[in-house]
């Protein structure tokens, strides 16, 4: 399959999916989330392949979910209609990088905000660049409950998630990491080489053992709550985004864009 908007590289045991849109920041856009899920798909299934990393090609990681794309295509949508959209795709999404039975890394560099702050935070492993930062705005922004999946208290600890969300700051790399989201941060230039040596560090230990591995450290989590509270929150997502308070406040800054398009362009 020839991709438009990832790019897929096997590397010795190490596959590499890559966000491929540099020129809208990454933007997770709805194909951009299929083709992720088809290379998700190949991986798995290819067993020569042990590690998986997911980065992203040009300036940012993700500038996040692609707003306009999903008003072009999902704008008139009713609540039940996001509602089985969200549980297969941005959900969905989400959790298949989390049931990646291989090991993952996220390779982080630029913005890493909202959407795209799932993908990575999926990932078992995070390595940032120094340029990285993090954000997810959309309690001011849309007036919504953070985004479909609230993984946040999970890396980061509650009294930071609250932190993080109820003031939509936008944290460092050397931040993330000293709240315990972040394992290492590197020079941007060595951000690609640094995590090609780690993940083939990983890739020589025995496959099986490693995917059992993981297995167990996921299901740990899952025995602490981690996928009844995912699952919890998800629903109070899209009551969030079906409130008045939503449509008003998501109509101002839809606004506000388009305002600022027509500026750029004339």
């Amino acid at each position: 399959m020839e991709y438009q908007d990832i790019s897929y590289e096997i590397i010795g045991h190490v596959a590499r999916i890559s966000h491929n849109r540099p020129g809208n920041a990454n933007a997770e856009s709805e194909n951009l989330l299929a083709e992720l899920d088809h290379a998700l798909d190949l991986a798995k299934k290819d067993d020569n392949v042990r590690v998986l990393i997911i980065g992203a090609i040009g300036k940012h990681f993700s500038a996040g979910h692609d707003l306009m794309d999903g008003m072009e295509k999902r704008g008139e949508f009713s609540p039940e209609q996001h509602w089985l959209w969200e549980s297969e795709h941005y959900l969905g999404n989400a959790l298949r990088i989390w049931d990646f039975p291989k090991p993952t890394i996220a390779q982080v560099q630029g913005a890493c905000i909202a959407g795209g702050f799932m993908v990575a935070n999926m990932c078992d492993i995070m390595i940032a660049a120094d340029d990285a930062f993090f954000s997810d705005p959309v309690a001011h922004s849309l007036a919504a409950a953070s985004v479909e999946t609230l993984v946040h208290p999970w890396v980061m600890g509650i009294r930071k998630a609250k932190e993080f969300l109820f003031t939509g700051q936008r944290i460092s790399a050397t931040e993330a990491k000293e709240w315990g989201m972040v394992n290492h941060v590197v020079p941007r230039a060595e951000l690609e080489q640094y995590t090609m040596k780690m993940a083939e560090h990983i890739a020589k230990a025995p496959p099986i053992g490693l995917r059992m591995l993981k297995r167990s450290i996921n299901r740990s989590a899952d025995i602490m709550g981690f996928r009844n509270s995912i699952m919890a929150h998800f629903d109070t997502h899209i009551l969030s985004t079906s409130t008045n308070e939503h449509y008003a406040v998501a109509a101002a800054g839809m606004r506000a864009s388009l305002e600022a398009a027509k500026k750029a362009q004339s």
